[in-house]
């Protein structure tokens, strides 16, 4: 079950990895970019929606194996 949990977390790093970026990031905050909402709405489509989703499941699937490995195994 360890090894499931395992490729969950690498699957999920990869795909936190692949989402873009949504604000201008460190650089944006440091010089006050007009852009600095982090929480603005932005619409997301075709592989960037699928890739966000992904994510989401893979997340809280890893949260649920993780329960399991702690205390069933």
């Amino acid at each position: 079950m360890e090894y499931v949990l395992l490729v969950i977390s690498v699957i999920l790093i990869i795909l936190t990895l692949l989402q873009g970026g949504k604000s201008d990031g460190a650089s944006g905050a440091i010089t006050g970019s007009s852009k600095m909402n982090i929480f603005a709405r932005t619409k997301e489509r075709g592989s960037e929606l699928i890739v966000s989703r992904l994510t989401l499941v893979m997340g809280i699937l890893f949260f649920f194996v993780a329960l399991l490995v702690k205390y069933f195994f």
